[in-house]
């Protein structure tokens, strides 16, 4: 049993449905009703009854919700003290430039609130360069778009990202389309990130599945000179949402990609449990409530939580 299930079951009682519930906790109804399923199963008796306005406590579940909401508030109390014993020390985080534009203030922010006494450095790089880090103990976490690959660090799903084809809003040569094929812009002027870039690996396997050869005329590296290339007119990319978070959006016009596997994945990658100090474990669980709610909220545009990360 996690206390995972139990807020879940407490919330679900609370709002008697399951949409409600999913809604206020930020996760996906299915997820929601798959967590209540399983704490059943684990207590081998029916929690809740299901209605055609909504869920209803049975006498067993109703007994169970007494008792969860105490527990809950036991492990808030004690949640409540150690945040309050001033958890000090530093801990290194590293995100990619398009992350840090949405995720980055809101994280920084979020850790000052919570643990003022907790030195933070923050790293922007290439997911690539940032797994190198990791791997040289250079920095304690970061926001991965391709697994770590080793057993040594801890690795969770947390977003997905849509990728949009962006160009100025001027661009006449954009397909005046609500979503868009890649053999739709393959013939139009590219601009990308270079071959060791991750999302540009994706996006060669994606143009090769589509049959179709991209036409690109520059690649940059940096996300801030790309974009300012793409503003000017220069030609189109192919980037997640959060690629337009320091942008003014009426300067831009992004079509979501209707291929298959147009979707960036983002894993937060953590060196091992045993490894990392009281302030890196508090920074991961910052780092993950702030990316999650950013995603709940709309704020993180195209983005929608990993499947893993929901349950």
């Amino acid at each position: 049993m996690e206390l995972r299930q139990l807020r879940y079951f407490v919330s679900v009682v609370e709002y008697g449905s399951m949409g409600r519930a999913a809604a206020e906790l930020g996760v996906v109804t299915s997820a929601l009703s798959q967590q209540i399923s399983r704490l059943e199963s684990e207590l081998s008796t029916r929690l809740l009854q299901r209605t055609s306005s909504g869920v209803l406590p049975t006498d067993a579940g109703l007994a169970f919700w007494r008792q969860a909401q105490l527990a809950l508030r036991h492990v808030d109390d004690a949640a409540h003290a150690a945040q309050h014993a001033r958890l000090s020390g530093h801990v290194s985080v590293g995100m990619a430039p398009s992350t840090t534009g949405v995720l980055g203030l809101a994280f920084m922010r979020a850790m000052r609130e919570r643990y003022p006494d907790v030195r933070l450095r923050m790293v922007e790089s290439l997911s690539g360069h940032l797994a190198v880090m990791l791997n040289a103990r250079q920095i304690d976490l970061a926001i991965l778009f391709q697994s770590a690959g080793s057993q040594r660090f801890s690795a969770t799903p947390l977003i997905d990202e849509r990728l949009f084809a962006i160009a100025s809003a001027d661009f006449d040569a954009m397909p005046a389309t609500k979503k868009v094929r890649l053999a739709q812009i393959a013939p139009l002027p590219l601009i990308l990130p270079s071959s060791p870039h991750g999302l540009r690996s994706l996006l060669t396997a994606a143009f090769a599945s589509a049959k179709c050869e991209p036409n690109v005329v520059a690649e940059i590296d940096g996300l801030a000179m790309l974009m300012d290339a793409v503003g000017g007119g220069i030609g189109v990319t192919i980037q997640p949402g959060a690629a337009l978070a320091r942008r003014d959006p009426a300067a831009f016009r992004a079509i979501p990609i209707a291929d298959r596997h147009m979707v960036r994945p983002n894993q937060l990658v953590s060196l091992a449990d045993d490894e990392l100090s009281p302030a890196g474990l508090a920074a991961r669980v910052v780092l993950a409530d702030v990316a999650r709610s950013l995603v709940a909220s709309g704020q993180w545009a195209g983005a929608t939580l990993a499947a893993d990360s929901a349950r």
